[in-house]
């Protein structure tokens, strides 16, 4: 799938009908929004993920698999990064957010300084 001026940038509401199917109308339009071309950023997957295990008590393994099939029918600014952080996220107890700071390590040399000792433990030194 190509970038295209004319996708729309989806939000987390939008993402969670699309996975869930739980809402009709929402689902139909989120599925129909999806297919015309839509996009995410890391920020709004941390959302679905947080949203998908605090209210729908997910398991991690299952936030993975379904963000990762998500990824194939919608684009993700940093894709990359969001399925390194996924892998960790399933493998770990860390918050998504983390993971996205051990996947902008791994992936983009960032440098990444933290006070956060969990974390630490997953940084390259």
């Amino acid at each position: 799938m190509l970038w295209s001026k004319n996708m729309q940038l989806i939000d987390a509401n939008v993402i969670l009908r699309y996975l869930l199917n739980d809402n009709r109308d929402m689902s139909q339009k989120a599925r129909e929004v999806v297919s015309s071309g839509a996009y995410t950023k890391p920020e709004i997957i941390a959302e679905v993920v947080y949203v998908l295990s605090g209210v729908y008590q997910a398991a991690r393994s299952d936030i993975q698999a379904y963000v990762k099939e998500m990824l194939r029918f919608i684009r993700c600014t940093e894709r990359d990064a969001v399925v390194y952080a996924m892998d960790v996220y399933a493998s770990t107890s860390l918050d998504f957010v983390d993971c996205l700071l051990v996947a902008y390590q791994a992936l983009n040399k960032e440098a990444v300084f933290t006070f956060d000792k969990k974390l630490l433990k997953h940084l390259a030194k």
